[in-house]
């Protein structure tokens, strides 16, 4: 299929951005799509795709989406190059639909084919709408998927046409459904309220405040691991560090703290979608948010190029697998530690019919205090929580 019609090319005159570096710039690696060239990337197995959203109009508030892709290409052209050998395609910018609902289409079939191609999609602009088409590509190439979405909200309001306060919702109610977890990263209670807290746990979801990331944002590290596809609402970030947004919050993450989250994505094997959403350039104060952003992208860009390929089921040479019997629960929970990356999964029994069709979420990424509650003779919580969910 060729995706090339899509798009259309970057003005690099208009990014300000000019080659010419005595070090190599991200811009000077990256393959483009834009005017001066005017040729189409090739597509690459195992690559980053970025593709700009310039369709603004499912974005429940944050109208003005139309530049949000070109003006964090303004700050990320000129950082430091990524010289860790992953290829790095700008696709350009998606034509805009007559529709937004065809612009969400058109997401759709842009991303089944990346994906059928093995590249990892970076969706920078628009609503988080467009998380819904990320789900439908999954879906297209009949692929499972696990979804976290870094947030202050949950994007679940009442049923209504699809738009960024409510694709969660249109995701759950998607038939057949290919979304296999959700986990929200950073949600703040005065913004969601118990009632939806309690919905969150009724289906099973998995939900964390944002005061218990950033106690100890290494936490969240198994979390993002865990992830298929990774949307972030820009106004999770407090508004000191991301003002380009419509309705900003004095709390959330401060921008280092999303360049953590956005690098632990990075390192994921799993990871294969990111989207920068509900970026809003008309309320930048001197491209603060959009140099923010820029700097995420290059966090998550150069952790890709440092993925240890940590698969427990396809290499058990390189995995210590370790066995602790829980006496007085009358279990065994068994662990699997990477002797490339020191990090640690849980396999999760479950039914024989479940376990064929997911085979891929029997091991769950933990951490190593997860063994060490285990070693203590209490049932580990990510443990229990995907045994509940899979046997239910």
């Amino acid at each position: 299929m060729d995706i090339s019609s899509f798009f259309e090319p970057i003005d690099i005159s208009k990014i300000g951005y000019k080659r010419g570096h005595f070090a190599p710039r991200f811009g000077d690696l990256v393959d483009s799509y834009n005017k001066e060239g005017n040729r189409f990337p090739s597509i690459e197995k195992g690559g980053i795709a970025i593709i700009g959203l310039t369709d603004g109009r499912g974005a429940a508030a944050n109208l003005n989406c139309a530049n949000a892709a070109d003006m964090v290409r303004r700050y990320l052209y000129p950082l430091a190059g990524i010289e860790n050998g992953v290829r790095v395609m700008d696709l350009g910018n998606m034509v805009q639909g007559e529709r937004v609902e065809d612009s969400r289409q058109a997401l759709v079939e842009v991303a089944a084919e990346l994906l059928r191609h093995n590249c990892i999609i970076v969706a920078v602009g628009g609503g988080q709408d467009y998380t819904w088409s990320l789900y439908r590509a999954y879906a297209q190439v009949g692929r499972v998927l696990n979804i976290a979405a870094i947030d202050s909200r949950f994007d679940i309001d009442e049923d209504g046409v699809l738009d960024s306060h409510n694709w969660l919702r249109h995701i759950i109610m998607d038939q057949p459904n290919y979304l296999f977890n959700f986990t929200n990263v950073g949600y703040q209670t005065y913004f969601v309220g118990q009632p939806y807290v309690e919905l969150m746990d009724d289906l099973k979801f998995d939900a964390y405040r944002l005061g218990w990331v950033r106690e100890n944002i290494g936490r969240s590290e198994p979390l993002l691991r865990n992830a298929d596809c990774v949307s972030i609402d820009i106004g999770a970030v407090r508004q000191s560090d991301a003002p380009a947004n419509t309705f900003p919050s004095p709390h959330g993450f401060y921008g280092e703290e999303l360049c953590q989250l956005t690098r632990f994505a990075g390192l994921s094997d799993k990871t294969s979608s990111l989207g920068l959403f509900e970026f809003s350039p008309v309320h930048d104060n001197s491209g603060q948010t959009a140099h923010m952003l820029s700097h995420a992208l290059w966090y998550f860009a150069d952790a890709v190029g440092q993925r240890k390929d940590d698969n427990p089921y396809r290499d058990t040479e390189n995995y210590r697998r370790v066995i602790v019997p829980l006496e007085e629960h009358g279990i065994e929970v068994v662990y699997y530690k990477s002797k490339k990356s020191d990090r640690w999964w849980v396999e999760v029994p479950c039914s024989t019919n479940t376990k064929d069709s997911n085979k891929q979420h029997m091991l769950i990424p933990c951490l190593y205090s997860d063994y060490e509650q285990a070693l203590e003779n209490k049932i580990p919580d990510v443990w229990w929580k995907f045994y509940t969910r899979m046997n239910s």
